[in-house]
């Protein structure tokens, strides 16, 4: 099983909110996941993000691999420095 953490998109139409989850890179974006990280809105200003840097680190210390746009926001966050990158 390959696990990826990535973005599910939650909210309204046209309102996004988004959870950080670790999930199987076969199940559907906004479908199953094994773990929710933090979340992501991107509707305020500055976008708030909300993480769980410990949960992140252990996934990334098992092999999971980050998206674009979460690899991006860990960046921001300072959270992506402190583990390997690939």
């Amino acid at each position: 099983m390959s696990v990826k953490i990535r973005l599910a998109r939650h909210g309204a139409k046209k309102r996004p909110f988004y959870r950080i989850v670790a999930a199987d890179i076969e199940s559907p974006r906004d479908g199953r996941f094994i773990e929710k990280l933090g979340t992501y809105n991107p509707v305020l200003d500055p976008a708030q993000v909300v993480l769980d840097t410990e949960r992140i680190n252990y996934w990334i210390g098992q092999g999971a691999k980050p998206t674009d746009t979460v690899r991006s926001i860990l960046k921001r966050e300072g959270v992506f420095g402190t583990v390997e990158a690939e």
